[in-house]
C-alpha cells in the first residue's frame, strides 16, 4: 500500500511550512514497555544520546533545540498533544513528510513537512525515541525494526537509497532544475532597503552570487517564480528569517534541495541568504541595441571569406562539439575522427546550429555570446561574434526556400527577448521583448525566457518557445522592419522540441506541465496538447516507425523511466495521431536525450542525471523492430577507459550516414573526458576521441543531420 495523499507533497511552496521530518506530527502507543524492549540499539541512555545528535543536526532549526517550535510556522514537539495521537502517522510523517492542516496544542498549522527518509532506520528510530521521551513527552521508544517494517509496508523501502531526497522529486530533476544563471553577480544593481533585515554590502554580494548559482534556475533572476515559487519580499518577509533558514537548510518535499543538511551551503551562507531573500532582488542590467552593437564584431568580412571550400573534406559529416567548461567548441571530421579546430566561443555553449547551406555553424553560450564559424577555410574559423544578452540558450538560421542563410535569430534568458540578425555578419536588426501574460492565468510575467527556436519549413518563420508564459511564437521574417507574429497559447514551461519526420509538425515539451504541445506549422495553429509523464525532456526527440502504430515521435523524461511514443501520422494512421501509443521503461529518471535515424533500427536513450552510476555511465538501446524485448545496456563509460570522474553519458548523435552513434563521456573539468563512437549496426565500440583538450564534452551536432532536422 502507498502512503496516503495527505502525506504526499506535489507542489513546492515557499508559502508552505518546511518542517523538518525528524520528529513531528506524531502519535504513540501506550505500550511503552514493549517498545522500550524492542529498541535493539543498546541501553536507553545511548539511544537518547544518539537521538539527540540526530535531532539537533536535522530537526532543531525548525522545532528548536528545546522542542518549542516557532509560533505560526513550526509546531511544538514539547508536551505536544499531537504526539499522543496515531503512532503510525508520526512515523509515516518522519519517513515520507506531511502536508495539510493540523492542530497542535490548540494552534492551527497548515504547511509542508519534508521527508527524512534519507536517514537510516537506526537514525530515525533514535530521533523518534528521543522526541517521544523529551520535554514532558512520555511516548514509547521506537525500534529499528519498527521503522524498517513501516518503510517496507508503505511501499517505499529503498526509495531514498535510489536517490530521491525529496518526495516526488528525483535527483535528476534537482540537478536539471537547479542549473545556475550565467549572469555575473557583480554586474547587477542592488539596493539594501531599510525595511528588510540588515546586510552588509559584502554579504549582499555573497548572497547575490549564491542566488544566481543555486536558485535563479528555478525561481528566476527577479525571484518572480519559474519552475520554483516566487521569492519576493512581500512573501518572504512575512515568513521571517528563522523560517527561511529552515527552508533553505532542509528543502521541501516537492524538490527544493536541502542546501544545508546536504552540506552544500554553510550555516553562515544560509543565514545571509535568509536575510537577502527579504530584500528587494538585485536587478541585472537591460541589454538593448547599444549594448549589442558594442559587442558585435565582424572578424572576417564576407568579401574576404573564401568563395569555395579550401579543402576536400565532407563538411556535411563535420561535428560541432560543445566543450562546456573550457568555453570552446571542437570541430571534428566525422570521417577521419580528427579534431580540426578548438575554437573559443561563449561559455558553456548550449547548442550549435548549422546554416541552411551548411557552410556556417552558429553557437550560443549560456553567457549570451553568439559565434559564427566558417567551415570553408582549411581550418574552421570564427568570422563574427555578438552578445545578445547576459544569459541565453538558443540560436537558429533561416531555412525557408529563398531565405536560406539570410537571417539568424537568438533568444535570451536575460533580458527576456529575441533578436533577428543578418545571416552573413550577425549585425543585429530587430530586438523583440517576450515579457507578457501567462497562457493560463493571464498574469503578467516580467521574465519569460526564450527556450527553443526552430526554423519553419512551411513558411518564412522562426518558431520561438517562450518558457514561463507558455506561448509559442511564429515570427515571420519576410519583413523584419514590420514583423508579423502569430501567438499560439500552449502550456508552461516550454522547453526543447523537434519536428516529426514530415517536418510539418513541431512537437515541444511543456515540461513542468507534463505535456507535449504539437504545432501545425503549415496551418499556424495548435494541433494538440498531449499529457505525458514526468517532466518530458526530448531534446529534438526521435522519429521512428513503430511496427504496430506507424510513424511516432519519442521523448524520454527527467522524472521517471518513461520513454513515450506519440503517433504523428494523421493521414496514414489517424487513429493514433497525437496520442500516446506506447510507453517503454528506460534505465530510470534523469534522461535528457533520445535519438534515432532513418537508416537505423535502433533507438538510443541516455540517463546522465540518474544518480545510479550504472545508468548514468551507460546507454540504453532498443531494437525498433522488437520494442517489447526491452533495452540493451552498453557500458560507454567503461569503453572510454578514463580515470576518475562521473563519466556521465549524454546526447547520442548520429553521423551523416546513420551508421555511427557518437556519445559524450562527460566528467569534471579537471578530470578526463571523451567522445565514444559506436557502430550502430553491431553496437560495438568503434573509436574513442580523447585528450587533454577534450574538456567536459556535452552536446554534439552533426552538420547534415542538424541542418536537415534528421533525428
Amino acid at each position: 500500500m502507498k502512503v496516503t495523499t495527505n502525506l504526499r507533497v506535489l507542489l513546492l511552496g515557499i508559502g508552505a511550512l518546511a518542517i523538518n521530518a525528524c520528529a513531528q506530527e506524531t502519535g504513540q502507543s501506550s505500550d511503552t514497555a514493549v517498545h522500550d524492549a524492542e529498541v535493539a540499539s543498546g541501553e536507553m541512555s545511548d539511544v537518547m544520546a544518539r537521538g539527540e545528535a540526530v535531532y539537533l543536526g536535522n530537526c532543531a532549526a525548525c522545532h528548536q533545540p528545546n522542542g518549542q517550535g516557532l509560533a505560526g510556522a513550526f509546531p511544538p514537539l514539547a508536551q505536544s498533544d499531537f504526539l499522543q495521537g496515531n503512532r503510525r502517522e508520526v512515523m509515516a510523517a518522519a519517513l515520507f513528510g506531511m502536508s495539510g492542516p493540523i492542530t497542535v496544542n490548540g494552534v492551527d498549522y497548515n504547511g509542508v513537512m519534508p521527508s527524512a527518509g534519507f536517514l537510516s532506520d537506526q537514525e530515525l528510530a533514535d530521533a523518534l525515541t528521543y522526541v517521544f521521551a523529551s520535554w514532558g513527552n512520555s511516548g514509547a521508544a521506537v525500534s529499528v525494526e519498527e521503522v524498517a517494517a513501516l518503510r517496507a509496508e508503505l511501499g517505499e523501502a529503498g526509495e531514498m537509497v535510489a536517490g530521491e531526497r525529496h518526495t516526488g522529486a528525483t535527483e535528476g530533476e534537482l540537478r536539471y532544475r537547479g542549473t545556475p544563471s550565467a549572469i555575473p553577480a557583480d554586474e547587477t544593481r542592488g539596493v539594501i532597503g531599510a525595511g528588510g533585515p540588515s546586510l552588509t554590502e559584502d554579504e549582499y554580494g555573497v548572497a547575490t552570487q549564491l542566488y544566481f548559482e543555486r536558485c535563479a534556475g528555478c525561481h528566476g533572476v527577479l525571484r518572480k517564480g519559474a519552475t520554483g515559487k516566487p521569492l519576493t519580499p512581500d512573501i518572504t518577509t512575512e515568513k521571517g528569517t528563522d523560517y527561511l533558514k529552515a527552508l533553505i537548510t532542509y528543502g521541501s518535499p516537492a524538490g527544493m534541495p536541502n542546501w544545508g543538511s546536504s552540506g552544500e551551503m554553510t550555516p553562515e551562507q544560509i543565514d545571509i541568504m535568509a536575510r537577502f531573500l527579504q530584500q528587494e532582488p538585485p536587478a541585472p542590467p537591460e541589454f538593448g541595441m547599444p549594448e549589442m552593437l558594442a559587442s558585435w564584431n565582424v572578424l572576417v568580412a564576407p568579401e574576404d571569406r573564401p568563395t569555395e571550400p579550401q579543402h576536400d573534406r565532407n563538411i556535411d559529416n563535420f561535428f560541432s562539439v560543445t566543450l562546456r567548461d573550457s568555453g570552446q567548441v571542437a570541430i571534428i571530421d566525422g570521417d577521419t575522427k580528427e579534431v580540426l579546430a578548438y575554437l573559443t566561443t561563449g561559455y558553456a555553449v548550449h547548442i550549435s546550429r548549422p546554416s541552411a547551406s551548411g557552410r556556417y555553424v552558429f553557437t550560443i553560450g549560456r553567457d549570451g555570446k553568439v559565434d559564427m564559424i566558417d567551415l570553408w577555410p582549411e581550418v574552421p574559423t570564427r568570422v563574427a561574434e555578438i552578445k545578445v544578452g547576459l544569459e541565453a540558450r538558443s540560436v537558429e538560421t533561416s531555412k525557408y526556400k529563398g531565405y536560406e542563410d539570410r537571417f539568424a535569430i537568438a533568444g535570451a534568458y536575460w533580458p527576456p527577448q529575441y533578436v533577428i540578425m543578418d545571416g552573413d555578419t550577425l549585425e543585429p536588426m530587430k530586438i523583440v521583448s517576450t515579457r507578457g501574460m501567462t497562457v493560463d492565468t493571464q498574469e503578467y510575467h516580467p521574465e519569460p525566457r526564450v527556450a527553443a527556436i526552430v526554423a519553419s519549413h512551411e513558411h518564412p518563420e522562426f518558431i520561438v518557445n517562450v518558457k514561463e508564459t507558455g506561448h509559442i511564437l511564429l515570427v515571420n521574417y519576410e519583413d523584419v522592419d514590420n514583423l508579423s507574429v502569430t501567438d499560439i497559447g500552449a502550456a508552461k514551461f516550454l522547453h526543447d522540441g523537434g519536428w516529426d519526420r514530415s517536418k510539418r509538425y513541431f512537437l515541444t515539451a511543456a515540461n513542468q506541465s507534463d505535456k507535449i504541445a504539437i504545432v501545425d506549422s503549415r496551418d499556424r495553429d495548435l494541433e494538440a496538447l498531449v499529457d505525458v509523464e514526468k517532466i518530458p525532456h526530448p531534446g529534438r526527440g526521435a522519429n521512428i516507425i513503430d511496427p504496430e502504430f506507424g510513424p511516432v515521435w519519442v521523448t524520454s523524461a527527467l522524472g521517471n523511466a518513461n520513454i513515450t511514443f506519440l503517433g504523428t501520422d494523421p493521414e496514414g494512421h489517424p487513429e493514433n495521431a497525437w496520442k500516446v501509443v506506447r510507453i517503454l521503461d528506460g534505465m530510470g529518471g534523469g534522461s535528457l536525450f533520445v535519438k534515432s535515424h532513418p537508416n537505423s533500427t535502433n533507438l538510443w536513450v541516455d540517463a546522465p542525471l540518474n544518480p545510479d552510476e550504472s545508468a548514468s555511465q551507460s546507454i540504453a538501446v532498443f531494437d525498433v523492430n522488437n520494442l517489447d524485448a526491452g533495452f540493451e545496456r552498453l557500458p560507454i563509460g567503461e569503453w572510454a577507459e578514463l580515470g576518475p570522474g562521473p563519466k556521465r553519458i549524454v546526447q547520442p548523435e548520429y553521423n551523416m550516414a546513420g551508421d555511427e552513434v557518437w556519445f559524450s563521456v562527460w566528467s569534471g573539468q579537471e578530470e578526463e573526458s571523451a567522445i565514444v563512437v559506436v557502430d550502430d549496426k553491431t553496437r560495438e565500440l568503434k573509436h574513442v576521441i580523447k585528450g587533454p583538450d577534450i574538456i567536459t564534452p556535452t552536446g554534439k551536432f552533426n552538420v547534415y543531420n542538424t541542418r536537415n532536422d534528421v533525428y
